[in-house]
């Protein structure tokens, strides 16, 4: 665990998957065929926490959808790529634009098509219901499902690592 407190400690910019990691990947249709998604409070709530502490937080998925919109400016994420089918360029570019290297990247998947990234990262998380074959190739695999608390996970590891993760929850008591 300490060579992972050690890469989560030079981490500035972490990128989330949605379906899958801040979803539990179910995806529902209505009737008229809006798309619905249901994503972890404290899940959001981490991802602010996180955000106090000079790290920055991104998105890129495969797919485009209004609801991830509405989600991801709710929790104030600026840095936003959807429909990436190849997420590669959007890692590159994102990376470049804030002066980041790929060492002092993290990237939270779940499935074979984010491996391209996680290959490149400072820190592979996969989260624990990920594809087994995607766990095969992370540094840490979250002790949370997507969309079930991996995010929260993330995020409280990179605050362990920062050493403010105890400040963090005591400022709420």
């Amino acid at each position: 665990m300490q060579d992972i407190i050690a890469k989560a400690a030079n981490i500035k910019l972490v990128i989330f998957d949605v379906d899958g990691v801040l979803t539990d990947g179910s995806l529902f249709y209505g009737d008229d065929g809006q798309e619905y998604k249901a994503f972890n409070s404290r899940d959001g709530h981490g991802i602010k926490m996180l955000k106090k502490h000079d790290v920055e937080i991104g998105i890129i998925t495969g797919r485009t959808s209004q609801v991830v919109e509405h989600r991801v400016r709710n929790l104030g994420i600026t840095h936003v790529y959807q429909g990436q089918l190849d997420k590669l360029p959007a890692f590159e570019e994102l990376s470049q634009h804030l002066g980041i290297t790929p060492e002092q990247c993290a990237y939270v998947g779940d499935d074979v098509v984010d491996l391209p990234i996680m290959t490149r990262v400072g820190l592979a998380i996969a989260v624990q219901d990920a594809h087994p074959f995607v766990k095969k190739h992370a540094h840490w695999i979250t002790p949370s499902g997507g969309g079930r608390g991996a995010a929260r996970d993330v995020c409280e590891l990179l605050m362990e690592a920062r050493g403010v993760l105890d400040r963090e929850l005591e400022s709420y008591l």
